[in-house]
């Protein structure tokens, strides 16, 4: 099976957002500390949607996967 590689800000173009570095910072500092409790498949900001592609991308552990668990990651952080 072949695996690509993606950058973070790919991620942010998969789930239909602003892929430029301030608009992804804006972005987790919006929505961070995301509750340790809730999967981010399962927070209240994305859409049914984007809901839906990222619990089959985790599911799936497709290639998109690191980027996904990287982003669950910066969004539980406190927001500086």
């Amino acid at each position: 099976m072949h695996q690509s590689f993606h950058r973070f800000s790919e991620l942010f173009a998969q789930l239909g957002l602003a892929t430029d570095e301030q608009a992804i910072s804006a972005f987790i500092v919006r929505h961070a500390p995301l509750d340790p409790a809730v999967r981010l498949e399962d927070a209240g900001f994305w859409s049914p949607a984007q809901s839906a592609w990222l619990r089959e991308e985790l599911l799936g552990d497709a290639d998109w996967a690191e980027q996904i668990d990287r982003l669950s990651l910066a969004l539980r952080e406190p927001a500086p």
